[in-house]
């Protein structure tokens, strides 16, 4: 029985791994001082997720968890579960997509600490499952130290998340994060009160929340809305609903499409009396 051939189209653009190799390669040539960066990173290394777990131990190990022991949670956490290499793909490719100043993808693998703190989220929340909650909250801490991102272990997040800047940014436990949602810096999905349980925002699919947005409780955002920035949200939002404001109303209902996508923050002159 013949096996059949996969066409490729040689147009298309290579794998995501395939491209952060040539990348850094490149790179590697036209700065050697980086040279030996980009090899230890990136180019010495097999796959996206030998890579990223070493370049996870190189950002966060310290004293008390060396990095060559943070390297091993990692790869245990992508042996365990090889989907967190695909979502970090994911992740990767949104960064290029959305954010104009990213010109590759050895950016933000190097450099951009949004990618690099989800991505430690990611091996958090790996641990939290697999009950090792003081490593996880440790993980944590490093992350909060290193990059100003604080997002708790067990916080729930979807794949393709685009986190711009990061600087700032606070996301509570009990908080869930869907696919292809964008956040710029300084956003919070926090609690309202000392009350325990359930109680962060729910963010749907292709969500936006723009610089400095705060949604507060547990309270949906439903696909593709969009949060304005500045904005303070307590109260649900439609889908496809842009709220706006302190305390946030709604401004256009429908918005653009998938705002997390176009990564459009314009507001509609016209803004309703319905306050959210």
């Amino acid at each position: 029985m013949s096996q059949r051939l996969e066409v490729i189209d040689p147009a298309a653009p290579p794998p995501v791994w395939a491209a952060l190799r040539n990348e850094a390669a490149r790179a590697s040539q036209s700065e050697p001082a980086l040279a030996s960066l980009l090899n230890a990173v990136v180019l010495s290394h097999h796959d996206l997720g030998a890579a990223l777990s070493y370049q996870l131990a190189r950002k966060l190990g310290d004293q008390e968890l060396r990095a060559m022991s943070l390297r091993e949670l990692a790869d245990a956490a992508y042996k365990d579960n090889p989907n967190l290499v695909d979502i970090a793909e994911a992740d990767l490719k949104a960064v290029f997509e959305r954010d104009p100043a990213c010109k590759g993808y050895v950016q933000p693998f190097l450099f951009f600490k949004g990618f690099q703190a989800l991505q430690a989220q990611r091996v958090a929340h790996w641990l939290w499952g697999q009950g090792r909650e003081t490593i996880a909250l440790y993980l944590q801490s490093r992350m909060s130290e290193i990059f100003q991102v604080d997002i708790h272990p067990a916080t729930q997040i979807g794949s393709g998340v685009f986190i711009d800047h990061g600087t700032g940014i606070v996301i509570g436990e009990t908080a869930v994060i869907g696919d292809d949602v964008s956040m710029m810096q300084d956003v919070t999905l926090g609690g309202t009160g000392a009350e325990r349980g359930d109680r962060h925002p729910k963010i749907g699919k292709g969500v936006l929340l723009s610089a400095g947005a705060k949604v507060l409780g547990n309270i949906h955002i439903g696909d593709y809305a969009k949060i304005a920035a500045g904005s303070v949200v307590l109260k649900p939002v439609p889908a496809h609903c842009t709220a706006a404001g302190v305390p946030a109303r709604l401004v256009n209902c429908p918005t653009c499409d998938e705002p997390a996508r176009s990564m459009d923050h314009t507001l509609a002159e016209a803004v309703y009396d319905y306050v959210i």
